[in-house]
């Protein structure tokens, strides 16, 4: 196995050239010369913008395509677009109908369309490259900045910062030491999340573990619950997840455990389980992307803010079912992390790919998340964390 040992030097040299990092205020991940911008021909009238959406689910799941639409109503609202500017393709499994939609929203007559799921990229690409005076926006993903497309840009928030702060809540709050988690694809973004998240949890409370079960999907509630019930099997009291729908939420309810959420508040599904949740108000980016095209300005080719920036919050804290002194400790954390001086992925930190690739971070340097690009890419399993096949 091949061995990296991260350096204060080398993480020098990883970050020349860009302009800023997800933490910096108004972050936009690429310098100027890596980050080519769009310049929108002369702008477009408001009244006459027509917006497109792809999604992989829709917002009944009341997870992640429900918090991308809630970023649809922001923008809608804040720019005060009519409905019929507004053009969604719900439920896009991400193969070729993932190509078939997108020339539909064109043919649509849409100006800028947002694709929101990752294995979308290489359409969106092919698309884009067809349609030079169209923009398109692909969240999660990390391909624009090198594509030598003007009309084709990424966007993510830094969620690891949130799941941080959530993972606290669940360090806190278990009795028998052992987290679980659902996990979706073992991808860059999950890994990157799920370590945060467990670094969190491990931060108030050093002995605890965390297991880890794929669902080699993005939104199956089914195969969701049946991990998430495994994990209570194995002894995990308080579950989280990256996974789009409730169903690891409603499990934990079921059985008697805790669960900490993404993309919404799971309170209602789960009064008596949901601690709390980490999100991402995509409405932010959204705004700003369209806003630019009707203007004719420029739009970031690789777009990330952070928890500084409210690009990532945290849904209230369950007050009734949290340990004491949680809130307290979860808000020293976010001001540290809003003052630049509690880094999540921190050394010392050791931990290896699911390719067997060893990552050392050493003690006194930290690994910068999203810098080079918007996209995560932490993909170490760390110790600790148990990744049951």
């Amino acid at each position: 196995m091949k061995k990296k040992v991260l350096s204060a030097v080398l993480c020098a040299a990883m970050i020349v050239g860009i302009v800023a990092g997800c933490g910096a205020p108004a972050a936009e991940t690429g310098g100027s010369d890596d980050a080519k911008k769009t310049e929108a021909s002369g702008g477009i009238a408001k009244e006459d913008i027509k917006v497109g959406f792809v999604h992989i689910s829709d917002p009944s799941d009341m997870g992640y395509t429900y918090n991308q639409d809630l970023g649809t109503q922001e923008m809608q609202k804040e720019l005060g677009l009519s409905d019929d500017q507004i053009v969604n393709k719900y439920n896009v499994p991400e193969g070729a109908e993932c190509d078939t939609a997108l020339r539909e929203l064109v043919d649509a007559g849409c100006n800028i369309i947002f694709a929101t799921s990752f294995g979308y990229e290489d359409y969106v690409k092919e698309v884009a490259a067809e349609y030079p005076d169209i923009q398109f926006c692909h969240a999660t993903g990390l391909q624009a900045k090198d594509s030598g497309l003007d009309n084709f840009h990424n966007y993510f928030a830094s969620i690891y910062e949130g799941r941080y702060l959530a993972g606290i809540a669940a360090g806190m709050k278990t009795e028998s030491n052992k987290l679980g988690y659902v996990a979706a694809f073992p991808f860059a973004e999950v890994i990157s999340g799920y370590t945060a998240f467990y670094l969190g949890a491990k931060s108030v409370n050093p002995d605890v573990t965390m297991d880890i079960m794929y669902t080699n999907s993005w939104n199956d509630p089914t195969v969701e619950s049946q991990v998430a019930k495994a994990l209570i099997e194995r002894g995990c009291d308080v579950i989280s997840q990256h996974s789009d729908s409730t169903a690891p939420a409603t499990t934990a309810e079921e059985n008697g455990v805790w669960q900490v959420g993404y993309n919404n508040d799971m309170s209602e599904a789960a009064p008596n389980a949901s601690l709390i949740s980490p999100r991402i108000d995509w409405g932010i980016y959204v705004t700003e992307a369209v806003q630019a095209v009707i203007d004719g300005e420029e739009i970031p080719v690789d777009w990330c803010k952070g928890y500084k920036d409210g690009a990532v919050y945290l849904s209230p804290l369950n007050e009734a079912i949290a340990a004491e002194g949680t809130q307290e400790a979860i808000d020293e954390a976010a001001a540290a992390i809003e003052a630049g001086e509690l880094h999540v992925f921190a050394g010392p930190l050791k931990g290896v790919s699911p390719e067997g690739e060893e990552y050392e971070v050493k003690e006194g340097e930290y690994y910068h998340e999203q810098e080079e690009q918007s996209a995560p890419s932490w993909l170490y399993i760390i110790d600790g964390c148990n990744v049951v096949e």
